[in-house]
């Protein structure tokens, strides 16, 4: 895939039908993606390489909320990437828009061949669809990888199917995968089926403010989904406006203090500043302790001490993963 380190803004519809027609007879992509992991890659780095070679536009298809939760709303799927984090990552691998389409149970119960003619051949004019091996789609999934295929020919798009992606012991890359890690604080070996450094996006918000009396000052995040070992961690946290500054962040209930709402609380070393209502992305290195209650806040502090000289130290010799690792992270 060429340069990922490029910020690309990327267009996000609504919507099929919100697809304007500068952007009709591109390249599609289509799929969940969710982590955007390195299968996924696969297919987005395909489909790049085909919308570069014909110079044609370069969209994906996606879908929102996720299908298994439209299906299993008692069960939701915890989010790797929610949408607008999938949407900054298909920027920076070079995609002109993202496409989420509302997924409801109507539009999971249209005809494979009304998904085929209304949705690639009509409103996106597509001129080449690019999915997973097992991509199925329709009513009761009936369409199937042989169906699109067949529909390509029909219509007059081409269709490729990348075959699936294995880790280095031979399994299967999947967003499964990759959530009992990170369930788990396996953050590095989340990292290494991600290609890149778990990385949250959200909006600072105010908290009690217990780290400022503790000389800890914090820059506080909600995350949408529980997905997360709760425990300390050295992060890397960039700014709305690029700025990139090293950290140590702890996510729980703070059990010392109220043991409250989870909340994710960075401390950036080396900064003074007000953050609150800033969007900023917080990359997840490496887990240094699981969550503790302190006898006292003076116990706690000497700990906090500890954490943070680990997490300077660990940070100080990070290296990039990948090129998208290098355009989140560096």
């Amino acid at each position: 895939m060429s340069e990922t380190a490029q910020h690309k803004a990327i267009r996000r519809l609504g919507a099929v039908a919100d697809c304007p027609e500068a952007l009709r007879g591109g390249v599609v992509a289509i799929g969940n993606f969710d982590g955007l992991h390195r299968g996924h890659q696969a297919v987005l780095g395909k489909a790049h390489d085909i919308a570069r070679a014909d110079a044609r536009p370069l969209l994906c298809l996606t879908f929102e909320p996720h299908p298994r939760t439209v299906f299993s709303p008692d069960a939701p799927v915890a989010r790797i990437t929610p949408a607008p984090m999938k949407a900054r990552l298909l920027g920076l691998l070079g995609f002109d828009a993202v496409i989420e389409q509302n997924f409801t149970r109507a539009f999971a119960g249209i005809a494979p061949e009304a998904f085929e003619t209304d949705i690639l051949a009509g409103a996106l004019g597509a001129a080449h669809v690019v999915a997973g091996f097992d991509f199925h789609y329709g009513a009761r999934r009936s369409g199937t990888p042989a169906s699109l295929v067949a529909a390509g020919a029909r219509f007059g798009f081409g269709a490729t199917l990348v075959p699936e992606f294995d880790d280095e012991g031979g399994t299967v890359i999947s967003s499964s995968r990759i959530r009992t890690a990170l369930r788990s604080g396996a953050v590095e070996a989340a990292a290494g089926l991600l290609g890149y450094r778990f990385t949250i996006r959200g909006q600072v918000v105010h908290g009690k403010k217990l780290g400022r009396t503790l000389g800890y000052p914090t820059a506080n995040l909600v995350l949408e989904d529980e997905l997360l070992a709760h425990g300390i961690y050295a992060v890397r946290f960039r700014r709305a406006d690029g700025t990139l500054h090293d950290g140590v962040a702890s996510y729980g209930r703070r059990p010392t203090f109220d043991d409250g709402a989870a909340l994710f609380e960075t401390f950036l070393f080396d900064f003074a500043g007000d953050l609150y209502g800033e969007t900023v992305e917080v990359a997840v290195v490496s887990r240094l302790r699981g969550e503790v209650k302190f006898d006292s806040a003076e116990a706690l502090v000497v700990q906090m001490d500890k954490d943070a000289a680990e997490a300077r130290a660990m940070l100080a010799d990070l290296s990039p993963l990948s090129p998208l690792d290098r355009a989140l992270v560096f």
